[in-house]
Parts: structure tokens; sequence; C-alpha cells
């Protein structure tokens, strides 16, 4: 049966979100539980019985088999860009919301691109090494600026965007190709292929997403086609690129240089020992997965997936949802009814039939579909009984119904 109106909420935040979001969640009642790291698959299906809200980012997966153990999950804040370690499709079906942080990291994710390609462009990493180890080793040779540069931004979308416009600030020239029709920024060039990219490209970087039919993107093949003596930037998804690969061509001399921040399979907690085929290469840069990671996008990320949490748990608000029909609403008047079914013709109008036959009055109702699920809320002049409630939730359509005050 759905929740009681103003039943409390309690939401469980992992691998260190920032501390804004449990300030937001508790301002709004909600009992938040906190924990460091990562949960495995096991680890989650222990800790959701009565967690209404889950946030997480990007090491946490929740799976089919997790969203099956946790009856009472209403939604899950992923507090980061990426939502691929969520089954959408899975969450979806069970009436569970999914909200995300598409723009608040991506500034931070671009200056660290930009440092990065400053670094290796200037063989910053072999000259500390040479210093570290007691050599003096002072040349010009292998190192350039910048400003003239061909930057190749592999995906263009609100980080391969925002980079464009600060390389060429910087005096790089910008060229880029998206799957996605996109517009371009500045005097940024579009080209028909990734392979156009590469030939001309002196720095590559990749900014796809997540989805599984990116997975091997980048391999030998890829890196061959890139110009000799190029830099290589993964900062978008550890599973995209073929790390044997991309070895093979630093240490052959092929490529001058690469930074790499995600990997297929990263450590869940700080402290974990941590393995890869690149370690220990000259003039190559890897960092921990923290391309967004600085106090400011934290900061922000914390205040607007909590914003959202908090919004759904609330109101039934779906602004921004990720896996469900989108229905922005306000705080609401009296009891709230948020029905998530299969979006299929009739629906409304049972709702609505449900509710007259009950002598229920409809103060206000907005309804949105997308694809398979409908979602209509619906505010009612009064309480609202359990017949009412029980007539909705046994409708063949519905996938969840609660009740918000």
């Amino acid at each position: 049966m759905p929740g009681s109106p103003g039943s409390p909420a309690s939401a469980l935040l992992l691998e260190n979100i920032h501390p804004l979001a449990v300030d937001v969640l508790g301002r709004a009642g909600v009992s938040v539980q906190q924990r460091p790291g990562a949960l495995s698959e096991a680890e989650l299906v222990q800790a959701l019985p009565g967690v209404k809200l889950l946030g997480i980012r990007s090491t946490t997966h929740v799976t089919e088999a997790v969203l099956d153990a946790a009856p009472d999950l209403e939604a899950i804040g992923a507090f980061c860009i990426g939502t691929n370690q969520i089954d959408l499709e899975a969450a979806a079906a069970r009436g569970v919301a999914v909200f995300n942080a598409p723009f608040s990291n991506t500034r931070s994710v671009v200056e660290l691109v930009i440092a990065e390609v400053i670094a290796l462009t200037r063989q910053l990493t072999v000259f500390d090494s040479a210093l570290h180890a007691g050599v003096w080793q002072k040349s010009a040779a292998g190192s350039h600026e910048v400003r003239g540069r061909t930057l190749g931004i592999v995906g263009y979308g609100n980080i391969g965007s925002q980079l464009s416009v600060v390389a060429e600030a910087l005096g790089m020239r910008v060229v880029f190709y998206d799957t996605a029709e996109k517009l371009a920024m500045g005097n940024a060039v579009r080209l028909s292929s990734m392979e156009e990219v590469l030939a001309v490209a002196d720095v590559v970087t990749l900014h796809v997403d997540g989805r599984a039919g990116n997975g091997g993107l980048f391999g030998a093949e890829q890196f061959a086609a890139m110009k000799p003596g190029a830099i290589f930037l993964n900062l978008s998804r550890g599973f995209v690129v073929d790390h044997g690969a991309l070895r093979d061509h630093l240490v052959s001399g092929h490529l001058a240089g690469a930074a790499v921040d995600v990997f297929a399979n990263e450590p869940r907690r700080n402290g974990d020992p941590f393995d890869s085929r690149l370690r220990g290469l000259p003039n190559t840069i890897l960092t921990p997965h923290v391309g967004g990671s600085t106090e400011e996008a934290q900061e922000d990320i914390g205040r607007f997936v909590a914003g959202k949490l908090r919004d759904y748990a609330a109101h039934g608000s779906t602004s921004l949802a990720v896996n469900l029909p989108q229905v922005i609403t306000d705080a609401g008047h009296g009891t709230r009814l948020g029905h998530l079914h299969q979006n299929v013709p009739g629906v409304l109008a049972t709702v609505n039939s449900v509710l007259a036959r009950h002598g229920v009055n409809i103060v206000g109702q907005s309804l949105t579909t997308r694809g398979q699920l409908g979602y209509v809320v619906t505010d009612i002049g009064s309480a609202v009984e359990a017949a009412v409630l029980a007539e909705l939730e046994a409708m063949p359509e519905t996938v969840r119904l609660r009740v918000l005050s």
C-alpha cells in the first residue's frame, strides 16, 4: 500500500556526499544516514530496507537485484553527472525516480582538462619526476605552447562544449565530433567522424556518456589513427578505453602523453589498493576520478540533487528526472496523489472516475507521459479514504501510487 501523507522519509547517503545535502534533506524533515564509501550489491541489499531516498556517486551500482530488495525506495540521487551505474529501466518499472547533476561540475572537469593539456604539452610530469629524482634536465625539446595547437573533442555535450570555449580562449583550434547534432561554440568546427578528428588533433579528449554502446569505443585502431606525438585524455568513462592499447602507444612513443581520470574497475573506498597498466609511464597523469571533485562543484551538486530528492519526496516533482515523465509541481494544497502508470489510453479517465465515484473533488491535476510511462499528479480538497487508494493501486496499469501532503 502507498505511504500515508506526512510519513517521515529516510535517506541513505554514500560515498562522502557533501554535508550540504544532509542539511537540505534534514531541514525538510528527512532522517539521514551517511556512510563514507561505496557499497557492494550485497551490502546495498542489506542497507536499503526502510530507506526511501538513496544518494550515491559513481562507484555504487544500483542493480535490478538491489531494486527488487528495496520496496521502500522511492528515489535515487546520483550526486554526479553519470547515471550508468543505475539500472534506469528497472528503477522506472518499479516507480523509483532517478535524479542527477548534469551541469553542476562541468566547470571543474573542464578546468582539470585544461590543466592536464598544458602539463602534458609542456612535459611538466617529466621535469617534475626528474627533479624529484635529483636530476637537472632542462630542455625545450618536445615542449610546446597550447596556443595554435588543435584540440579534438569526442563528445560535445555539457562538458565538451564548455571545454571548447575555454580552449579557444587559450588560442587553441577546436574540432569536435558527436553522434548527435550539436551547436558549435565560437569558432569550433564539427567534423563528420571521429576518424577525421583523430587525423588532425594534437590533443584528443573524450567526453562521451556511459551508455553501453560506448564500451570499447577507443582501442588500438583509434590510437594508431592519432597523429604521432599527440596527447590523449579520458575524463569520461573508464570502460570506453582499452588501457592496454593506450600503454602500447605510449611505450612505443607514438603518443607523447596521456591523462586518465576514470577506470573500468575503481576501488570502492579511499585507501583501497589501485592498479593499472598505465602506472609508472612517463608523461602520464593518473587521477582517482576527481574530474568533478572540487569543493565548489561538490557543494553545488549536494544542494542540487538533494533538492530534487526533497521535492520528489515532499510533493512529487519529477523535474529533471532522468527516467520518469517530468511533472513540475509546487508544494501543493491538501492531499496530493502521485500516480505512475503504464502509458496506455484511458488511464486518466479511470483515475478520475474512481475519485468521482467516491465523491473526491479534484482541485488541480497535471499529467505527462514519457515512453511507456505516464505520471499524473492530482490535488484533492480533502483527506483520501483507504478504499480510494486500494482501488487506484489495484488498477492493472498502476506502477506506483504515492500519497503526499
